[in-house]
């Protein structure tokens, strides 16, 4: 147990791959990231490729010519900073691929590699801009005190350091008649040098270049958040052969292998304490920070860390097939996704870039010839609209406020599968619940008792129900346990059971029988008034949705139940504040009787209840209700599936369970509700975001134009409005990370 890493044999690894991985820096835009990638896809078996500007990653098939897809990049300033790893992150759900030691060891190698050059990127870029607005405020000073030429070209010099990758990227596109913000920016600078307004050409190049500084650093920032969760999955495992630890690829471990985890160390798949006992941080999985104890026999997660004991697990799950596998497979999936707001304004952006030239080119050349008006006022204005035009922040309105609200509901452990889904999140209206195992725990428990015969009641009843394995005997035990905690009971004789009623045994000598209220058919002796009055009491518990366990003699009547499904912890509390966070409606569905259902509601807060309902019912009712409003279903994600599918969002929990992760849109990774209204808040956050985002970029565009009317546009105008919406932009979507949400399941 002693034995160091350094000392720990290494097993050769094992790769495979059917994709390739690279991380890219320099997308300057989704709208260029989208048509580089339709290039890349031309290419031959470039049909599959997928560049994501949220994620900043390629993935190609490795037969793909590399170095025709490095020249499309590079066509758009962007560049491969890393090597590929041979995790098919694209592939589709049901592919899975082995992960070898050094695929991830490579990854996190590469993803420092790629972290250097950005920050190297950013950092060449930062001394750029610098020496240009140096540059551009000596020119300004010495203008009119030295030589024309000499500013000219201290003008050119500061214009050509900030901003020569637009140049190259507009001068490349204009030969491709391929119009985006490159374009338009390349076009405005060349024709304002062209027309004399060097100073002016030269603070929109610097202004323009801040600008892409601001952008790429809020993306960046918002793909580092998403990117130190996906940083939980272990490397390397300590699989005991004979006793002895060999270090090997968490790839190559199989069910039935039984690996050991230190203090501190992660858990590397799935699996079951073999030996040992200790807390375990389960943070990466579930979003709970709070470490959970865990002894022999209990379950736990890869990618959890073991907290303060040595523990040696039988993994029951290849990596591949494991809960954080599919979670980090999920969450790269999410980030790639398109939202509709953002294939509209990919839509939108396509069509309003060619536009924008048409307007510019109209507002240059009406007024000179048909109204008379000097050439050189109007060329200036119609650079100016160009400049206006940019799309840069009405194509990042959506993107960041995406990725930062995926971001943190993964930390608190709840699993968007996409931008889509997010949004529907926040638009739900009501939400549908069903009862078993979602409102409740789906465990009896005792609520009532009637004791009719105190000496003998908890012996018979615990004498018969100590060794039975049905729920209902274990909830009767449990109530015994803590009613009184050091009673022993005896061991009954002649047990026998009674299909549909309960069970008869014989303890010292005398017949028992415990069961359902069936069981008192068997009483032979006793008053007629006192059995109608007990039949009455248990017709009274059976309305109010108890379920009975009576304990009956020949002779009489010792005792009864009631027992019911015992309701969640944070059960009201979650409804309660569900109903705080715009949810209009709650509902319960379920298969139970209404009595029962009903108590449930009472308890719970929900504002409707459908009792009774099969399966297939419960399909209908979900249509009916989305039919009218927008609504969410939650269920445990395995009787449920059909419930969840038919709903506008379905949401699932299940601490991790594989019918949870493949059903729904969103899982809940904790076993319970607790942070849901804060999954809902972040998300009615986003969508606001979004929309604040797009109302802004348009408005100044839009108060920029209008001021072309009394000639009033300038250059530096253009840029600011164009920068400062960027600026607006970019802040409210990282503001999305700040904060910490507070609920969680409350303390009994």
């Amino acid at each position: 147990m002693g034995i160091q890493k350094s000392q720990v044999k290494r097993s050769p690894e094992t790769k495979g791959s059917s994709f390739v991985e690279y991380r890219v820096q320099g997308l300057s835009c989704p709208n260029c990231t989208r048509e580089m990638q339709e290039e890349i896809q031309k290419l031959k078996h470039g049909d599959n490729a997928r560049l994501s500007y949220n994620s900043g990653k390629l993935t190609v098939s490795p037969h793909v010519d590399l170095a025709r897809v490095e020249s499309i990049l590079k066509s758009d300033g962007a560049r491969i900073v890393q090597a590929p790893s041979s995790s098919q992150v694209a592939s589709s759900r049901h592919h899975h691929s082995d992960h070898g030691a050094t695929d991830h060891e490579h990854d996190s190698h590469d993803h420092g590699h790629a972290h250097d050059h950005a920050q190297d990127g950013t950092r060449r870029m930062k001394w750029l801009l610098g020496i240009s607005a140096a540059l551009y405020l000596l020119t300004f000073l010495l203008e009119g005190r030295t030589i024309q030429p000499v500013v000219i070209t201290l003008y050119a010099g500061a214009m050509l350091l900030s901003g020569y990758t637009t140049f190259l990227r507009g001068l490349r596109n204009l030969a491709r008649f391929k119009f985006n913000m490159d374009t338009l920016m390349t076009v405005a600078l060349v024709g304002a040098v062209i027309i004399g307004e060097w100073r002016e050409a030269t603070l929109v190049a610097i202004l323009f270049g801040l600008n892409e500084l601001l952008e790429g650093y809020g993306m960046n920032r918002a793909r580092q958040s998403m990117e130190a969760l996906l940083a939980a999955a272990p490397k390397e495992a300590e699989l005991l052969r004979d006793g002895e630890p060999v270090l090997v690829p968490i790839g190559t471990l199989k069910p039935g292998d039984v690996v050991r985890v230190r203090p501190g160390e992660k858990i590397p798949s799935d699996g079951t304490i073999a030996y040992g006992a200790g807390a375990v941080n389960e943070a990466a999985i579930t979003g709970e920070s709070v470490p959970v104890t865990k002894r022999v026999g209990d379950a736990v997660f890869g990618g959890s860390v073991s907290t303060d004991g040595v523990l040696h697990i039988a993994i029951s799950k290849a990596y591949e097939d494991s809960s954080l596998a599919k979670i980090m497979h999920l969450v790269q999936e999410a980030q790639d996704s398109k939202t509709p707001t953002e294939l509209f304004i990919d839509k939108f952006a396509k069509y309003y870039t060619p536009a924008i030239m048409i307007i510019a080119l109209g507002v240059a050349l009406i007024p000179p010839l048909l109204l008379n008006q000097p050439w050189m006022t109007w060329i200036y204005q119609g650079l100016s609209i160009l400049i206006v035009g940019c799309p840069c922040s009405l194509v990042l309105s959506s993107p960041i406020a995406l990725v930062s609200g995926m971001t943190r509901a993964a930390r608190n452990g709840i699993l968007i599968k996409g931008g889509i889904h997010l949004e529907q999140l926040g638009r739900l209206e009501a939400i549908a619940f069903d009862k078993t195992g979602t409102l409740t725990k789906g465990e009896p428990a005792v609520y009532a008792e009637t004791v009719y015969d105190q000496d003998r009641f908890y012996a018979v009843v615990g004498a018969i129900e100590q060794a039975s394995l049905h729920p209902l005997a274990k909830a009767v035990i449990k109530h015994l346990e803590i009613k009184q905690p050091q009673c022993t009971f005896r061991d009954p004789q002649d047990i026998t059971v009674l299909p549909g009623e309960g069970v008869r045994a014989r303890i010292n000598g005398q017949l028992y029988w415990v069961g359902s209220e069936d069981v008192l058919s068997h009483i032979r002796g006793g008053s007629r008034d006192d059995l109608s009055a007990v039949k009455a009491d248990i017709a009274h518990l059976k309305a109010q949705g108890y379920t009975i366990v009576a304990a009956v003699s020949e002779d009489g009547v010792l005792g009864h139940f009631g027992l019911a499904d015992e309701i969640r912890t944070e059960t009201a509390d979650v409804v309660r504040k569900l109903h705080e966070a715009g949810i209009t409606e709650t509902i319960m569905l379920t298969g139970d009787h209404e009595q029962s259902a009903q108590s449930i509601a009472k308890q719970s807060g929900v504002t409707r209840v459908f009792a009774s309902l099969l399966p297939e019912q419960k399909v209908s009712k979900i249509k009916e209700l989305s039919s009218r409003r927008t609504t969410g279903m939650v269920g445990d994600g395995i009787n449920d599936a059909p419930a969840l599918a038919a709903a506008d969002l379905g949401i699932a929990m299940g601490k991790g369970t594989d019918s949870a992760i493949e059903t729904a849109d969103v899982v809940l990774m904790q076993d319970h509700l607790g942070k849901l209204p804060g999954a809902i808040r972040t998300a009615r956050r986003v969508n606001r975001i979004i929309q604040w985002n797009i109302g802004i970029s348009l408005s100044l565009k839009a108060i920029a134009l209008l001021l072309t009317i009394p000639g009033w546009l300038t250059l530096w105008i253009a840029i600011i409005s164009d920068m400062g919406a960027t600026i607006v932009v970019t802040l409210l979507g990282l503001s999305i990370l700040l904060g910490k949400d507070r609920e969680s399941i409350p303390e009994n």
